[in-house]
């Protein structure tokens, strides 16, 4: 995960806590909105995932759709092009290490979000 979080602090300007909580809130959205077991598999597969879901401070995802994320991630201060940022380079590292079908799973079992990874 200190890789992927290196490359998102590097890329955007955030700092390592938000840009964790931002990765945390974005899983825990694919958690909630997806009930395909690859989400699982990602999640548990992908290093450093369940720690930063848990660096959300109870801020995560809680339900909303996409909107509701998007939002929530605003008001952590990220602006639309960091949150595209740290969704696209989530994406890349979570194919690394969970394999792209799996991910590619993941992405296509929620509703709208292919559009925004």
């Amino acid at each position: 995960m200190d890789e992927l979080l290196t490359r998102i602090t590097a890329e955007t300007g955030l700092d390592t806590a938000t840009a964790k909580r931002a990765v945390g809130s974005i899983l825990a959205f694919l958690s909630a909105e997806s009930d395909d077991p690859a989400v699982g598999t990602m999640i548990k597969e992908t290093p450093g995932a369940e720690d930063a879901m848990a660096a959300t401070g109870g801020d995560a995802y809680s339900g909303g759709g996409i909107m509701a994320l998007g939002a929530g991630l605003m008001g952590m201060g990220l602006d639309m092009g960091q949150i595209q940022t740290v969704a696209q380079d989530l994406v890349a590292y979570s194919k690394i290490h969970a394999g792209a079908d799996t991910v590619d799973r993941v992405i296509a079992s929620v509703p709208g979000l292919a559009q925004f990874v």
